[in-house]
């Protein structure tokens, strides 16, 4: 017996199973655990970096506080004592406290000027900050000696 057709005598071809998509490839469980431990790594610094600048939130509302003080009671002595402690406190907290403990008048204008100076901020203290428990002290403009004063908190770099 011989066929007229030899194709006619083959059976039908079968395709193959459709590949679902799940579950992963090995390297899909891979990228997925590898991306697992890349966000949690950037959530510990975030929270990290959250906690290391705490001081810098609490003493930003502690100048919001002077600032506000100062617009309802006008007392310049009073304020620039204020504004002083504040920034040495922070000081004292980021620096080495053997180089900031003793500073006071010019010197300690001058330190905070360099270091606005090495956070490339525009913003300059008066010498005026310097006389902050002198009898009478003479600012010309309390705005910008608060507002020096947050960029400062905002930008300043510790070395501890």
């Amino acid at each position: 017996m011989t066929p007229q057709d030899p194709l006619a005598a083959l059976q039908p071809l079968r395709l193959p199973e459709v590949i679902g998509a799940w579950p992963p490839a090995p390297g899909w469980w891979l990228l997925a655990a590898l991306g697992m431990v890349t966000l949690c790594t950037l959530v510990w610094l975030f929270l990290q970096r959250h906690r290391r600048n705490r001081y810098r939130r609490l003493a930003r509302a502690q100048l919001r506080h002077i600032a506000a003080q100062y617009q309802a009671q006008g007392d310049l002595g009073a304020t620039l004592a204020a504004l002083n402690t504040l920034l040495k406190s922070v000081s004292l907290r980021v620096y080495p406290p053997r180089e900031v403990a003793s500073l006071s008048g010019e010197a300690w204008v001058d330190f905070l000027n360099q270091e606005m100076a090495a956070s490339r901020s525009n913003a300059h203290f008066p010498a005026a900050l310097g006389q902050a428990h002198a009898r009478n002290p003479s600012v010309t403009d309390m705005s910008q000696l608060i507002a020096c004063a947050d960029a400062w908190l905002r930008h300043h770099r510790g070395r501890r």
